[in-house]
């Protein structure tokens, strides 16, 4: 795609957002590389390299759970420091103009919440990492102060009911939680705009959301630098291919503007 034509269809992007009141957006990896986290799932991502622990391993064995902690320590390196981007913040601006139905992301690093998205304005799939979460009270609680007994012990932390603890992410392995896919879907149900910005698109069923609202033919809209599942399904109504922090911000800061785009045909 040449210069010229991205540049249209950000002024298309651009007359889509301000024309929409109830925006569900679907975010992936690929919003999150900006801030210096790495796409796990991509070409170069990391479960290319290294094998993740799965849940039902984790729960029945002290070793698969010193394996995933030591991973967890690994991982914070890159999340701990990472700051929201210009993408998570444009967000947090659609949201404070009134056009957010739902933020549903596939990321466990939690930087929409940090970047100011509102708790009931989001939900985080595939949990985040930013909380652990006893496996057995539900009990949760800030992962430094854990980190770092792990890491001074090498002995795996329980929590004061005796229960095992895991960052509050889903694992490999781990069933979805119900409610926040409820909740997900029924954003699906109300939005007017689908924008799915990041993702490969690949793994279900969160994938499935963004075509849940697409039944009642909302307008659906990808940005992802790279192929992804859905590119041909004839209920996308506008791909752009590029670096999604150089595309949706500026289409973002034109329709809150007052300067949008003309509509796709």
């Amino acid at each position: 795609m040449s210069r010229l034509e991205n540049v249209e269809r950000i002024e298309q992007l651009s007359g889509l957002i301000a024309g929409a009141s109830e925006i569900l957006v679907f975010t992936g990896a690929g919003i999150s590389t900006a801030s210096g986290i790495p796409d796990y799932r991509g070409p170069q991502g990391v479960w290319k390299t290294r094998q993740p622990v799965y849940y039902q391993d984790f729960m029945r064995s002290e070793e698969h759970q010193i394996e995933y902690w030591q991973q967890k320590m690994e991982d914070s390196e890159s999340w701990g420091a990472a700051p929201p981007n210009a993408v998570h913040h444009v967000i947090v601006d659609l949201e404070n103009a009134g056009k957010i139905a739902m933020v549903v992301t596939q990321n466990v690093d939690g930087l929409h919440a940090q970047a100011g998205t509102s708790k009931d304005r989001l939900v985080e799939i595939h949990g985040t990492n930013r909380e652990i979460e006893c496996q057995t009270c539900r009990d949760r609680s800030a992962p430094e102060p854990h980190f770092a007994t792990f890491r001074d012990t090498g002995v795996v932390p329980h929590c004061h009911c005796g229960g095992i603890l895991k960052a509050a992410t889903i694992s490999f392995g781990q069933a979805l939680r119900a409610d926040e896919m409820a909740r997900a879907y029924k954003a699906a149900d109300g939005c007017d705009l689908v924008l799915a910005l990041g993702s490969t698109l690949s793994v279900n069923p969160a994938a499935s959301i963004p075509l849940h609202a697409t039944e009642r033919g909302t307008p659906y809209v990808i940005v992802n630098q790279g192929a992804t599942d859905h590119d041909r399904l004839v209920v996308v109504t506008m791909r752009i291919e590029g670096d999604v922090e150089s595309i949706v911000p500026v289409a973002v800061e034109m329709a809150l503007a007052g300067s949008p785009g003309e509509q796709p045909h």
